[in-house]
């Protein structure tokens, strides 16, 4: 694995965010980090094979537990013992199999639009699934955003033009490539921790848009069903990307749980 690219901002508790497919520390969005950095030493990483993090060889494959093994290296490299984590959608994925695999590095869990596998999950919807890949397609990149665009927000959001050129222009400074995402992909496709999130015992919080069209709000309540104690939060009239839509209360879900769950 090369190295991860990271950026910290902001002073207090240590929280470590786990962006999804695709996505880069940019995509976390200026609002959003702004909230956070008030309260958290915030880190934000690219996964190998994206945004300024080393690239992939050609062939290369990873599962979402290499993934989580890279986040705890990450842990090391910052010198820290634990953290609180947050992971969205593919990323968090990645935190459940950190948390599984590394329990002693978490003071608290949220999980954000994200899926476990098995009885009660369910992947992206096939009719979804083709639209993103008919504007890939096209290999027109405005076509490419505004489709991504309109799948990972709210109808109401949508709308939202000074908010679509912010995530346009985190796109376009750190591109993604195809083999990227294709790897990323395979990685999701074998993911499946629903079974084994009953031995989880980190504070966590569960965070689920009800309008998320990647990842359906069925999968944020089968995750809050396995994890002993969890809290689950479903936002109402809100799409896959959450923490874009609804930044200071995403933020302010994040503080609460973190600040007042985790041991003294």
């Amino acid at each position: 694995m090369s190295e991860l690219h990271y950026v910290q901002r902001g002073d207090g508790e240590p929280l470590l965010l786990i962006q999804g497919m695709s996505g880069t520390h940019l995509s976390w969005g200026e609002p959003f980090l702004a909230e956070l950095e008030r309260d958290f030493a915030v880190t934000a990483y690219d996964h190998r094979g994206i945004g300024k993090s080393g690239r992939l060889e050609e062939g290369a494959r990873f599962s979402i537990a290499d993934l989580a093994d890279d986040a705890a290296a990450l842990l090391d490299r910052l010198e820290l013992e634990s953290a609180h984590v947050l992971g969205i959608s593919m990323g968090g994925m990645v935190a459940q199999e950190l948390a599984l695999g590394h329990p002693d590095r978490l003071r608290t869990l949220t999980l954000g639009c994200t899926y476990a596998g098995g009885e009660g999950s369910a992947l992206t919807d096939p009719s979804v699934f083709g639209r993103l890949s008919e504007s890939w397609r096209t290999g027109d990149r405005d076509l490419i955003l505004r489709a991504s665009w309109e799948i990972n927000v709210s109808p109401r959001f949508a709308a939202d033009e000074d908010a679509f050129r912010a995530f346009r222009s985190a796109a376009l400074e750190l591109p993604v490539s195809m083999k990227a995402i294709m790897a990323q992909l395979q990685a999701i496709s074998d993911h499946i921790t629903l079974d084994r999130l009953g031995d989880l015992t980190v504070p966590t919080l569960v965070i689920h848009g009800d309008q998320d069209q990647m990842l359906g709000v069925a999968n944020g309540r089968a995750i809050a069903a396995k994890i002993p104690n969890a809290k689950l939060e479903v936002l109402p009239e809100v799409g896959h990307l959450f923490w874009v839509e609804e930044p200071r209360y995403s933020a302010q879900l994040i503080r609460e749980h973190a600040l007042t769950a985790a041991p003294s």
